[in-house]
């Protein structure tokens, strides 16, 4: 029953109808309304399911909105199929079934609509419907917000979906709407759904947020474009597509999302133009399955909240990135799997926590006038089948530039790496790969480090300024193949005339020659840094004997202060010879844990005793090779499941009959672990420990107090070590001591009243957390040699004194 009465308007020519009438009931005034009528709806509530089937106008009155109710008990409210228009109506539905408002047929306008419901669908529109729909809202908690289903159509235009329990709109059956600058928001589902053959959505100037589920959601080969909206603010994906879905984002922006940003399988197609994505907890581009392809072009992303590679494509996927950039993430690109594929152009990946590219398990990636920089490794190939392209690209700022393991074989031209932290190019572990016209320039250690045999080629390659040497080709070892080791061609530092191999005629080995140059101001040119493989010895022939525990020992002694550590290693020493004495004799000898933990600050000679520890196992029999391998976390955890374990293997291979140094152990545990692949190391480490507890001793070593937390969250590592040996600071007199003793190996001397200053000097120092203790020492002494140098330059015939005396006034001022 109606609370209220409805007046039509007639429209009609006749001079025989009624110019205005007024009806009890709506059902009674649509009867009597004819084509182009207009219905105005007195304010009431009407209990009525309205069934509008002219082109007539229906609306509340003006200046009132919200005043009139349709509000039945069942079925659907309101049901149009003309042309009509429907406006200032407040529509209430209770029916689980069926839609609060349905339009069936025509081109109708609802204007000012506002739909309260708990229907199935706030809005549905079906068939051959095309609706202009403006500034209507929708507040649907228990089903979807609007519906376009079987073929329908129209137009959407500032729309709201305030509240849906399911979709916020969605979009299926061949149906294919456009939405202008609406709202959807608290949703139970999707923000945008699309599914289904020849099913297609358009957004412009849209946003969705605060959605429990995708953002937008295309799938079941539906299509949709998106240009100018924002997707933020949701529980799961930002925008997900599969299964043969196609999507276009253009100057969208897709931010604060927990999960994926934008994920795509099978098959699907993703182009975005001018979009950002930032803060996202996973990936920002997550892109899997052959066939699968996203286009990205002058698109940021960047500022990831989580520790996943902001672009992963794998299984056979293909990313194409053109003129983008992507920053301050922990890893920008992953291409994992055969037949998975990247394609970066002119693109700009910087601040970068860990690596910036990384390709493996088959994958191939190729970068085109790109820029990296800020990361711990600007490329990555890392396994057998793994390779692509590095063209014109620039790496600045690294740890690594580029890294090459395990049988990948990438192709690297016209490269430039600057100012990395260690080796500009690291090729490793059976590694591969070719270098053409590439150049490293302020590298803190080689320009090209290869090592273990690796069959690398370089051409026509430059190093400069490199601090360890332009070129290091480490021996392949005993069990290399013929023919193993690097072919070098052309190739220039400017400490050296260049790198060549021998004759054709020679063996493989690899070698680097230099040229009589300028002395730097520590000394010398460097003398040849590669080593080529040794000949076998001949039967009979005595084998070269390593140092003896006493010298080994002396050398102990030698080093400055650290009083309290060689009394520690002595007693682990006369320990572990006792023993070995008794066995011989056939006595039982007592079980001594050779695993060491090193506490102290930085620069205190923890790696120099470990390297000494080792040597002196060996002397004693211990240890085969003594040797020392120096890691840290980034040797040991992966980026991905699985790999850390295969990076701990294969560090503990290296340090076979050796000492495995492992620098900062604390970091992998750190406090806040989560879901860190750190804890994967430490069962690996522990497990190797046991299993190979004869041939390879392990030293953890790091700050004290982050040492201390560390043993005591993982017992099991703790259970492993025999003891901890403190390294304290260094005090003023020690350091003095350490400059004395760089200044007579690179024959220099102090001046009268010098040695006072420098003690002066490191009292005053400030020993904050830059504190470097040895390493401040010596670089103290770099830095009075270099002002001592700029000082006598301007002396036209220096004498022996001006050339070796350093005095008070080369001392560094304080910090």
């Amino acid at each position: 029953m109606a609370q209220g009465t409805v007046q039509v308007t007639h429209t009609g020519t006749s001079r025989w109808r009624r110019r205005t009438g007024e009806y009890a009931s709506l059902a009674a005034a649509l009867e009597a309304a004819a084509e182009g009528d207009v219905l105005t709806i007195a304010p009431g509530t009407y209990r009525e399911n309205l069934v509008v089937e002219r082109s007539v106008t229906l609306r509340g009155p003006e200046g009132s909105p919200g005043s009139v109710r349709l509000a039945p008990l069942d079925g659907v409210p309101l049901t149009v199929r003309a042309s009509a228009v429907v406006q200032d109506l407040h529509v209430e539905g209770q029916d689980a079934a069926a839609p609060a408002v349905l339009v069936e047929d025509g081109t109708p306008e609802l204007l000012d609509v506002r739909i309260v419901t708990r229907s199935a669908a706030g809005i549905e529109v079906r068939g051959n419907a095309r609706p202009t729909v403006r500034r209507c809202t929708v507040d649907n908690p228990a089903g979807i917000g609007i519906a376009v289903v079987d073929g329908g159509g129209g137009v959407f235009e500032e729309c709201e979906v305030v509240a849906a329990g399911q979709a916020g709109v969605s979009v299926r059956g061949g149906a294919h709407p456009r939405l202008e600058r609406c709202r959807v928001h608290h949703t139970s589902g999707a923000g945008l759904s699309a599914t289904g053959d020849n099913s297609s959505l358009e957004a412009v100037g849209c946003e969705i947020y605060e959605v429990r589920g995708s953002g937008v959601q295309i799938t079941a080969r539906a299509t949709a474009h998106l240009t100018d909206c924002d997707v933020h603010r949701t529980t799961s994906d930002g925008v997900t597509l599969d299964t043969d879905a196609v999507l276009t984002l253009a100057d969208c922006r897709i931010h604060d999302i927990p999960e994926n940003a934008v994920d795509l399988r099978s098959r699907s197609v993703l182009t975005l133009t001018r979009t950002t994505v930032r803060q996202f907890g996973r990936n920002g581009l997550s892109v899997w399955d052959p066939g699968t392809r996203v286009d990205a072009n002058q698109c940021e992303i960047f500022d990831s909240t989580g520790d996943y590679p902001a672009v992963w494509v794998s299984d056979g996927a293909t990313a194409v990135l053109d003129s983008c950039r992507v920053h301050d993430v922990p890893d920008a690109l992953f291409v994992l799997d055969r037949g998975s594929r990247a394609d970066v152009v002119d693109s700009d990946l910087s601040q970068v926590r860990n690596t910036a590219v990384s390709v493996s398990d088959g994958a191939t990636a190729q970068l085109d006038d790109c820029r990296i920089r800020d990361a711990a490794t600007g490329a990555w190939f890392r396994d057998h089948g793994s390779g692509g392209t590095l063209n014109n690209c620039t790496v600045d700022s690294t740890q690594t530039g580029v890294i090459v393991t395990k049988g990948a074989d990438p192709t690297v031209e016209r490269c430039t790496v600057d100012s990395p932290a260690e080796a500009g190019f690291y090729v490793s572990a059976g590694g591969r790969g070719t270098f053409l016209n590439c150049r490293v320039t302020n590298s803190g250690g080689y320009g090209f480090h290869v090592i273990d045999g690796s069959r690398t080629t370089l051409r026509k390659c430059r190093t400069e300024r490199c601090a360890r040497g332009g070129y290091e080709f480490a021996d392949a070892g005993g069990d290399a193949g013929s023919g193993s080791g690097p072919l070098v061609e052309d190739c220039t530092s400017d400490e050296s005339a260049g790198a060549r191999t021998p004759g054709a005629a020679a063996a493989p080995a690899t070698v680097v020659q230099t040229t009589a140059q300028s002395p730097g101001l520590l000394g010398t040119v460097p003398e040849q840094r590669v080593t080529a493989p040794e000949p076998r010895q001949a039967a009979g022939e005595p084998e070269t004997s390593v140092r003896n525990s006493k010298d080994v020992l002396g050398e102990l002694d030698t080093l400055v202060g650290l009083e309290s550590v060689k009394r520690e290693v002595r007693a682990l020493i006369d320990m572990i010879e006792v023993g070995r004495r008794r066995q011989q004799a056939g006595l039982k000898a007592a079980s001594v844990k050779r695993h060491l933990v090193f506490t102290g600050s930085p620069g205190t000679g923890k790696t120099t005793v470990a390297r000494l520890y080792g040597e002196i196992l060996a002397a004693l029999d211990v240890l085969e090779k003594g040797h020392l391998v120096e890691v840290s976390r980034v040797d040991l955890v992966g980026e991905h499941i699985g790999s850390t374990a295969i990076r701990t293997q294969e560090a503990f291979q290296r340090a076979h009959g050796g000492v495995l140094f492992i620098d900062e152990a604390y970091a992998l545990s750190p406090e806040d672990a989560g879901r860190d692949f750190g804890k994967e190391a430490i069962d690996t480490l522990v497990k190797l420990m046991e299993d190979h507890r004869d041939s390879v001793v392990v030293i953890v070593a790091g700050y004290t107090a982050e040492m201390e937390r560390f043993l005591s969250v993982n017992p099991g590592v703790a259970s492993r070590f025999s003891r901890t040996i403190t390294f304290g600071d260094y005090g003023p007199q020690e350091l003095l001591r350490i400059v004395e003793q760089q200044a007579e190996e690179h024959e220099y001397r102090l001046a009268p009243g010098t040695a006072d200053a420098l003690l002066k000097y490191f009292t005053e120092l400030p020993k904050g957390p830059a504190f470097g203790n040895g390493r401040t020492a010596r670089q103290t002494f770099e830095a009075m040699v270099e002002r001592h140098a700029g000082r006598v330059a301007q002396v036209t015939e220096p004498s022996t004194d001006d050339l070796t005396l350093l005095y008070a006034e080369d001392l560094p001022e304080l910090p």
